[in-house]
């Protein structure tokens, strides 16, 4: 390798409550010589990493401000309030905001939801971080509504959650610098949309096999099967002319 010569790699941001392990095994299985390093990104720093050339792509919660940035959604989480098991809300399978109103649900400052009206009663103090949050929870302080994704990254055994069936949802998307659609960008791609090896939207496929030549026979003609030999006649068993025998002409009387 000479000095000029810098060895390929690619640099995946991903923000907190995404576990990015299985995309990272089938880019590990397709592309052996690439090493793919991962970064870990607050979900509000992450834009500007990728702006900064600080990563390749990453793995987004949206929606984002998307400057320079192209944006791929990929799915949806449900949100969750995270209770202490003994809470009266643990005792049913599904909550509406509503349901909230007596009780202090925290905001930390790394809210991601989108909320139009905030449920329940507000706290004096904004946590810094959802994990500051649910240390809150757990003292009793009050209770917290986040992604799924982020209540089981955080997850304690002496809380627990249920789904809110009218919160704003949070969708976590692919993203990108739009002027840097390399080609292992376009590999990733193809990874997280499911698309197969030789998956024409991908790069370039591998080349097909050539199909196998028949033998050449040097322009020679099939050999008749055995026992009908050429130009004979399947009912008579002789090439001559039908009520002759042997091939000889009848003698006239």
């Amino acid at each position: 390798m000479t000095g000029s010569e810098v060895p390929l790699s690619f640099r995946l941001a991903y923000v907190p409550g995404v576990t990015p392990t299985k995309w990272v095994r089938i880019w590990k299985e397709r592309q052996p010589d690439v090493p793919l390093t991962l970064v870990a990104v607050s979900a509000a720093e992450a834009p500007d990493v990728l702006r900064g050339a600080g990563a390749d792509a990453g793995l987004v919660r949206l929606p984002i401000d998307r400057t320079d940035l192209s944006v791929i959604p990929l799915y949806t989480e449900t949100t969750v309030v995270v209770i202490p098991k003994d809470h009266l809300v643990a005792a049913v399978d599904e909550v509406s905001a509503d349901d909230l109103a007596d009780d202090i649900v925290l905001h930390p400052l790394d809210d991601t939801l989108d909320w139009e009206r905030r449920p329940g009663q507000p706290a004096k103090e904004r946590p810094a971080t959802t994990e500051d949050a649910v240390e809150l929870v757990a003292a009793g302080v009050g209770l917290l509504v986040v992604p799924q994704s982020l209540a089981r990254l955080h997850h304690r055994k002496d809380l627990t959650y249920r789904p809110v069936s009218d919160a704003p949802e949070s969708r976590i998307g692919l993203s990108w610098p739009e002027d840097e659609t390399t080609d292992l960008v376009e590999d990733f791609i193809g990874i997280v949309r499911g698309r197969t090896v030789n998956s024409s939207r991908g790069r370039t496929p591998a080349p097909a096999q050539p199909k196998s030549k028949r033998p050449d026979t040097g322009g020679a003609r099939r050999k008749p099967a055995a026992g009908r030999s050429a130009g004979k006649n399947p009912r008579s068993g002789s090439g001559g002319a039908k009520g002759t025998k042997g091939g000889k002409p009848r003698r006239r009387s």
